[in-house]
């Protein structure tokens, strides 16, 4: 031990000799030699050899230019064995270039080490970090925390990334505003199923229908979810102000004040909540059974409570084009919709939606 000691201390001063008066060309050079030697034969050498070549990488790494240093983690980052005291301190280096290598590669580095690297350094540090071939729960918590859209969505996309509860639920309630991310999860063979069903829940079709691709097995099931979360969404979305709209058109209805101009005038005014209301109100329905019929893609619900509320088609046009600036749809030819509803008859509207009624009934059994 003392002889390895005694080399160490014998190696580092005839380099730092060297080195004194030597220029930066010289000490690249030096660099570049000590990293063959130790590369050539690193798995001939004992943990005293390895801390030798540690104190003279240190030593060598001082005062040269970016490129050498990034050279050197790039060469040392897949050796297993590698000094860890230099993996460490190239790790740490504010520059990408040099600290990219070792950050994705090098096993020396533990997670307290990379914990602190993604807390305290930049995007592309974490960037680097995400792509390891394995990612601890603790490491991608910080990295899905700290991290940028890029970083977030290369974790999820790593198979050796280990994911957590709270990490989980978190990435799924923010899939809800990016397809992408929510696409990466929901890939994830790994997913626990109740993340799973909550996140195809929530995703747009074009996400769901990936999901459904790469989970055959699981396609029926996503549908059912789909459609009890599309109620439940509907019912969460009850928020306080359509309580009030309802209250108000109920007033005028019950004080006789409630005509289809002021419910022409709520769809020119957007109110979707009081246009619907009067509308039900008119026409003798519940509001449920109005905002279905008023929230389905084609019109002819819409047409069909407007007859049997008696309303002039001056009416009619103001809440269909209410409903195509809300929905951000294209424009319909309102001269054939005009044509289509002076052809309905009253009678026919009212059998419509009785027929309706009766499938609401059923399907709520």
């Amino acid at each position: 031990m003392r002889s390895s000691v005694k080399s160490s201390e014998n190696l580092l001063e005839e380099l730092q000799t060297a080195l004194a008066h030597g220029t930066v060309a010289r000490r690249v050079e030096t660099l570049r030699r000590v990293t063959d030697l130790f590369i050539n034969n690193a798995v001939d050498y004992s943990d005293d050899h390895v801390r030798v070549f540690d104190d003279v990488f240190q030593c060598l790494i001082e005062q040269i230019e970016t490129s050498a240093k990034a050279l050197l983690a790039d060469r040392l980052a897949p050796i297993a064995a590698a000094p860890a005291q230099i993996i460490r301190t190239l790790a740490l280096d504010e520059l990408i270039e040099v600290a990219g290598p070792v950050l994705t590669k090098s096993e020396r580095l533990d997670d307290t080490t990379l914990i602190e690297i993604a807390r305290s350094k930049s995007q592309a540090h974490l960037k680097a970090i995400s792509l390891r071939r394995v990612l601890s729960e603790a490491l991608t918590d910080v990295l899905v925390t700290r991290g940028n859209e890029d970083v977030v969505q290369s974790t999820v996309s790593n198979p050796g990334a280990k994911l957590s509860e709270s990490s989980l639920t978190d990435l799924v309630t923010r899939a809800e505003r990016d397809d992408d991310l929510a696409a990466c999860i929901g890939l994830r063979p790994d997913l626990p199923r109740h993340h799973y069903l909550k996140l195809v829940a929530r995703a747009s079709l074009s996400v769901r229908r990936k999901l459904e691709a790469a989970h055959p097995e699981l396609a029926d099931e996503v549908s059912s979810v789909v459609q009890e979360a599309a109620q439940r969404v509907r019912a969460a979305a009850m928020t306080r102000q359509t309580e009030m709209a309802r209250a108000l058109v109920k007033s005028l209805h019950d004080d006789g004040r409630l005509t289809e101009f002021q419910i022409a005038t709520f769809a020119e005014q957007g109110k979707f909540d009081e246009t619907n209301a009067g509308l039900a109100a008119l026409a003798g329905v519940t509001v449920e059974t109005a905002e279905n019929m008023m929230i389905e893609s084609r019109t002819e619900g819409v047409m069909i409570l407007a007859k049997v509320a008696g309303m002039q088609w001056s009416s009619v046009r103001a809440i269909i084009a209410m409903r195509e600036k809300l929905s951000g749809g294209s424009q319909t030819d309102m001269l054939t919709l005009r044509d289509t509803y002076e052809a309905l008859r009253s009678s026919t509207a009212q059998q419509v939606l009785r027929f309706q009624r009766m499938q609401n009934t059923t399907s709520a059994a």
